[in-house]
């Protein structure tokens, strides 16, 4: 089974290109889980028309209520299947004020293992879908317990993402040590300047020892789509975006680099990565801002 986790900064788009690869990976014949780690509960909303499923937090507090246990809850409460038959798990978080948000991630791996849900459902694939670019806690449980095997960090072409992409590889640096996890590869999900951000990507994936593992284009048929609920397969499934979500499915299923990442040390250094490549984007600008 191919425990898939992907992480990147807070509104990069995670959701979204988990949702379409998930679709992507049963099409081409795989069993699907996706898990969203996130208290917002909306990771699986493209995969279920919208619908916004009972996480599996809200589930173990109504038994709680009714004076039942952990024990109590059966899968059919906590998995759903959405579009084109993929798995959907929402761990959920506490109610707002109150405890840690982590502790939804920690608690659905738990009870999934305990229900042994990945057997139940013959599950080829699991994504994990985690939030924003935290490392801590229960948002380090798929790394620290080794339940996603292979990470990959999902960038845009500002500076922050790539900021929270390094620290993100120093959690794993620090993590991965412990379990067979390791960091797999580097997606870009564009946000408009393509070759900027393909050169730049690909060297910050080289400087920390992975690779560009795939590129998402910057499309109004995607934001179409995440207007609409659906995934770009389902909404688009002859558009060059749904080919996109494809290939990049492809790529990750014959890609079997897991590497302990070499981050980069020093922000000044980071800086000076990305500051390399705007001079460079720059150069090849005409004197009115047109390409030459």
């Amino acid at each position: 089974m191919r425990q898939i986790a992907i992480y990147g900064k807070g509104g990069i788009g995670k959701s979204t290109v988990s949702c379409n690869l998930s679709v992507a990976f049963h099409a081409a014949g795989l069993e699907v889980m996706q898990v969203g780690c996130d208290p917002k509960r909306d990771s699986t909303r493209s995969l279920t028309a919208g619908r916004m499923i009972p996480t599996v937090l809200e589930t173990l507090r109504n038994q709680l209520r009714l004076g039942r246990d952990q024990n109590a809850i059966t899968l059919d409460e906590i998995v759903f299947l959405g579009a084109q038959g993929v798995h959907c798990v929402e761990s959920g978080g506490p109610e707002p004020g109150v405890g840690c948000a982590g502790r939804g991630v920690l608690t659905a791996l738990q009870i999934l293992r305990d229900l042994k849900a990945f057997d139940t459902y013959k599950v080829d694939v699991v994504v994990y879908d985690i939030l924003g670019d935290v490392v801590c806690g229960g948002f380090a449980q798929p790394i620290r317990a080794g339940y996603a095997q292979e990470i990959y960090l999902l960038c845009s072409g500002s500076f922050m993402s790539l900021y929270a992409a390094n620290n993100i590889a120093k959690g794993i640096c620090r993590l991965a040590r412990r379990g067979e996890t390791g960091l797999a590869g580097v997606i870009c999900n564009s946000s408009g300047d393509e070759p900027f951000e393909r050169t730049m990507l690909a060297d910050f994936a080289q400087a920390i020892g992975s690779q560009l593992t795939g590129f998402v284009p910057r499309s109004p048929v995607i934001q179409v789509c995440e207007v609409e609920g659906q995934t770009v397969l389902q909404h688009s499934p002859d558009s060059t975006e749904a080919e996109v979500f494809r290939a990049l499915a492809q790529s990750i299923m014959h890609n079997c680099s897991r590497v302990i990442p070499t981050p980069i040390e020093k922000v000044e250094d980071l800086e000076a990565l990305y500051r390399r490549h705007l001079a460079h984007s720059a150069g090849k600008q005409g004197p009115r801002g047109d390409a030459e």
